[in-house]
Protein backbone atom coordinates (compact mmCIF):
# COMPACT_ATOMS: atom_id res chain seq x y z
CA UNK A 1 0.00 0.00 0.00
CA UNK A 2 1.72 3.27 -1.15
CA UNK A 3 1.21 6.59 0.85
CA UNK A 4 -1.70 8.17 -1.07
CA UNK A 5 -3.53 4.88 -0.47
CA UNK A 6 -2.77 5.41 3.18
CA UNK A 7 -4.03 9.08 3.52
CA UNK A 8 -7.23 7.91 1.71
CA UNK A 9 -7.90 4.99 4.56
CA UNK A 10 -6.79 7.59 7.19
CA UNK A 11 -9.22 9.97 5.88
CA UNK A 12 -12.17 7.28 5.31
CA UNK A 13 -11.38 6.06 9.19
CA UNK A 14 -11.28 9.56 10.47
CA UNK A 15 -14.99 9.99 8.75
CA UNK A 16 -15.89 6.96 10.75
CA UNK A 17 -15.12 7.48 13.67
CA UNK A 18 -16.49 11.51 13.63
CA UNK A 19 -19.84 10.33 12.43
CA UNK A 20 -20.67 7.00 13.83
CA UNK A 21 -23.10 7.06 16.70
CA UNK A 22 -21.29 4.20 18.55
CA UNK A 23 -18.22 2.08 17.03
CA UNK A 24 -17.37 -1.07 18.60
CA UNK A 25 -13.83 -2.90 18.36
CA UNK A 26 -13.83 -6.88 18.46
CA UNK A 27 -10.93 -9.53 17.90
CA UNK A 28 -12.06 -11.69 14.72
CA UNK A 29 -9.15 -14.51 15.20
CA UNK A 30 -10.47 -17.64 13.77
CA UNK A 31 -13.70 -15.81 11.57
CA UNK A 32 -13.43 -17.70 8.34
CA UNK A 33 -14.96 -15.57 4.95
CA UNK A 34 -17.97 -17.20 5.32
CA UNK A 35 -18.08 -15.84 8.73
CA UNK A 36 -17.38 -12.70 8.23
CA UNK A 37 -19.78 -12.17 4.90
CA UNK A 38 -22.41 -13.13 7.50
CA UNK A 39 -21.43 -10.78 10.16
CA UNK A 40 -21.19 -7.92 7.52
CA UNK A 41 -24.98 -8.99 5.56
CA UNK A 42 -26.11 -8.62 9.97
CA UNK A 43 -24.75 -5.32 9.94
CA UNK A 44 -25.61 -4.33 6.71
CA UNK A 45 -29.55 -4.94 7.52
CA UNK A 46 -29.09 -3.22 10.70
CA UNK A 47 -28.34 -0.34 9.18
CA UNK A 48 -24.02 -0.58 9.90
CA UNK A 49 -20.94 -1.05 8.37
CA UNK A 50 -17.55 -3.57 9.29
CA UNK A 51 -14.45 -2.72 8.67
CA UNK A 52 -10.84 -4.18 9.24
CA UNK A 53 -7.97 -1.51 8.98
CA UNK A 54 -4.51 -1.88 10.24
CA UNK A 55 -4.05 -1.08 13.61
CA UNK A 56 -1.68 1.47 13.14
CA UNK A 57 -3.58 3.29 10.24
CA UNK A 58 -6.74 3.08 12.66
CA UNK A 59 -4.78 4.81 15.83
CA UNK A 60 -3.71 7.98 13.74
CA UNK A 61 -7.54 8.22 12.45
CA UNK A 62 -8.01 8.65 16.13
CA UNK A 63 -6.44 11.50 17.13
CA UNK A 64 -8.19 14.13 18.00
CA UNK A 65 -11.62 12.59 17.46
CA UNK A 66 -13.94 11.58 20.16
CA UNK A 67 -13.65 8.11 19.83
CA UNK A 68 -9.63 8.55 20.88
CA UNK A 69 -10.50 6.18 23.76
CA UNK A 70 -10.05 2.99 22.12
CA UNK A 71 -6.57 3.61 20.36
CA UNK A 72 -5.80 1.05 23.44
CA UNK A 73 -7.61 -1.43 21.87
CA UNK A 74 -6.22 -1.80 18.73
CA UNK A 75 -3.81 -4.58 19.22
CA UNK A 76 -4.22 -8.00 17.09
CA UNK A 77 -6.37 -8.65 14.69
CA UNK A 78 -9.45 -6.21 15.24
CA UNK A 79 -12.35 -5.18 13.25
CA UNK A 80 -14.66 -1.97 13.80
CA UNK A 81 -18.39 -2.18 13.61
CA UNK A 82 -20.17 1.08 13.77
CA UNK A 83 -23.29 2.70 12.91
CA UNK A 84 -24.98 6.43 12.78
CA UNK A 85 -27.50 4.99 15.39
CA UNK A 86 -25.94 4.61 18.73
CA UNK A 87 -27.47 1.16 19.12
CA UNK A 88 -27.34 -0.83 16.26
CA UNK A 89 -23.74 -1.97 15.73
CA UNK A 90 -23.34 -2.97 19.57
CA UNK A 91 -26.79 -4.91 19.04
CA UNK A 92 -25.47 -6.60 15.81
CA UNK A 93 -21.91 -7.00 17.59
CA UNK A 94 -23.30 -8.53 20.68
CA UNK A 95 -25.27 -11.05 18.82
CA UNK A 96 -23.30 -12.38 16.56
CA UNK A 97 -20.10 -12.87 19.65
CA UNK A 98 -23.50 -15.10 21.53
CA UNK A 99 -23.37 -17.27 18.46
CA UNK A 100 -19.77 -17.47 17.74
CA UNK A 101 -17.18 -17.51 20.10
CA UNK A 102 -14.27 -16.23 17.85
CA UNK A 103 -16.04 -13.13 17.88
CA UNK A 104 -14.52 -11.49 21.50
CA UNK A 105 -15.82 -7.67 21.86
CA UNK A 106 -13.13 -6.07 23.22
CA UNK A 107 -14.82 -2.63 24.09
CA UNK A 108 -16.07 0.68 21.89
CA UNK A 109 -16.84 4.39 22.05
CA UNK A 110 -20.21 6.21 21.98
CA UNK A 111 -18.96 9.89 21.00
CA UNK A 112 -16.56 10.39 23.36
CA UNK A 113 -17.55 7.81 26.13
CA UNK A 114 -15.68 5.28 26.12
CA UNK A 115 -17.13 1.56 26.74
CA UNK A 116 -15.54 -1.36 27.85
CA UNK A 117 -16.79 -4.94 27.40
CA UNK A 118 -19.93 -4.66 29.59
CA UNK A 119 -20.85 -1.08 28.32
CA UNK A 120 -21.26 -2.30 25.04
CA UNK A 121 -23.51 -5.26 26.26
CA UNK A 122 -25.39 -2.36 28.04
CA UNK A 123 -25.96 -0.31 24.71
CA UNK A 124 -26.92 -3.36 22.97
CA UNK A 125 -29.09 -4.11 25.27
CA UNK A 126 -31.02 -0.40 24.77
CA UNK A 127 -33.78 -0.50 22.57
CA UNK A 128 -33.28 0.91 18.79
CA UNK A 129 -33.77 4.19 17.40
CA UNK A 130 -36.59 2.12 15.44
CA UNK A 131 -37.92 0.77 18.11
CA UNK A 132 -38.01 3.86 20.32
CA UNK A 133 -39.71 5.73 17.54
CA UNK A 134 -42.35 2.68 17.39
CA UNK A 135 -42.79 3.07 21.09
CA UNK A 136 -43.59 6.72 21.24
CA UNK A 137 -45.87 6.90 18.09
CA UNK A 138 -47.64 4.23 20.08
CA UNK A 139 -47.94 6.43 23.25
CA UNK A 140 -48.87 9.28 20.76
CA UNK A 141 -51.40 7.04 19.15
CA UNK A 142 -53.23 5.76 22.82
CA UNK A 143 -54.80 8.69 23.93
CA UNK A 144 -56.17 9.33 20.44
CA UNK A 145 -57.43 6.10 20.35
CA UNK A 146 -59.09 6.21 23.84
CA UNK A 147 -60.67 9.30 23.48
CA UNK A 148 -62.52 7.80 20.11
CA UNK A 149 -63.72 4.81 22.30
CA UNK A 150 -64.83 7.21 25.18
CA UNK A 151 -66.91 9.80 22.45
CA UNK A 152 -68.47 6.30 21.16
CA UNK A 153 -68.80 4.54 24.23
CA UNK A 154 -72.30 6.58 25.71
CA UNK A 155 -73.82 6.28 21.71
CA UNK A 156 -73.07 2.60 21.84
CA UNK A 157 -74.44 2.23 25.99
CA UNK A 158 -77.59 4.19 25.02
CA UNK A 159 -78.20 2.05 21.69
CA UNK A 160 -78.13 -0.74 23.71
CA UNK A 161 -79.76 0.43 26.47
CA UNK A 162 -82.90 1.44 23.60
CA UNK A 163 -82.67 -2.48 22.51
CA UNK A 164 -83.11 -3.75 26.02
CA UNK A 165 -86.53 -1.79 26.57
CA UNK A 166 -87.54 -2.45 23.32
CA UNK A 167 -87.36 -6.12 23.88
CA UNK A 168 -88.78 -5.89 27.32
CA UNK A 169 -91.78 -4.06 25.56
CA UNK A 170 -92.54 -6.71 22.75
Amino acid sequence: MDRAQKEKVVEELGQIFESSGVVVVAHYAGLTVAEMQDLRSQMREAGGSVRVAKNKLAKIALEDKPAASIADLLSGMTVLAYSEDPVAAAKVMEGYAKTNDKLVILGGAMGETALDTAGVKAVAAMPSRDELIASIVGCIGAPASNIAGAIGAPASNIASILSTIEDKAA
